[in-house]
């Protein structure tokens, strides 16, 4: 089954792709790799999922963040792509969890993310190599922040 089709059976909303906030490009591809710049929570409506997980968010509100990044990285993907089809593999993941300094499940909450490119793009190209990482801070107080290489056919 294709990415699409899947997405669609997921029926999920992507989000708007999201703009540069400054002087940089959401994606840029050098060959057949596609580099993604740090994406957050971006819901629909053009908001984000804000807040520190240990403190503002649990776990689960910290996966959803991650879960609604992977929405917004797709988006970027389809935009330059035309069709989440055009994704051979998700090659690497580099995810920050805006974070209390007591909370130390980071790769729980961008599990949130990484489940979601699996289940669009399989498991033999949706899963990649990985890190999980807290910040004391992230751009507009964002819950999660993803920065995501992918190889294009």
């Amino acid at each position: 089954m294709s990415a699409e089709s899947r997405l669609e059976k997921m029926n999920l909303e992507l989000p708007p792709a999201p703009q540069a906030m400054g002087l940089y490009r959401p994606i840029v591809v050098v060959e057949n790799l596609a580099y993604l710049s740090g994406h957050g929570p971006l819901r629909p409506d053009g908001s984000l999922i804000t807040g520190r997980v240990g403190e503002d968010l649990d776990t689960e509100a910290g996966f959803q963040a991650a879960r609604q990044t992977g929405l917004a990285v797709l988006a970027t993907l389809r935009e330059h792509c035309k069709s989440l089809d055009g994704v051979k593999r998700l090659v690497k993941t580099f995810g920050l969890v805006n974070s209390t300094a007591a909370f130390t499940d980071q790769p729980a909450v961008i599990n949130g993310f990484s489940e979601l490119m699996r289940d669009v793009f399989g498991e033999d190209t949706g899963v990649a190599a990985r890190s999980a990482v807290g910040a004391a801070a992230l751009p507009a107080g964002m819950a999660v922040e993803i920065e995501a290489i992918f190889e294009l056919l």
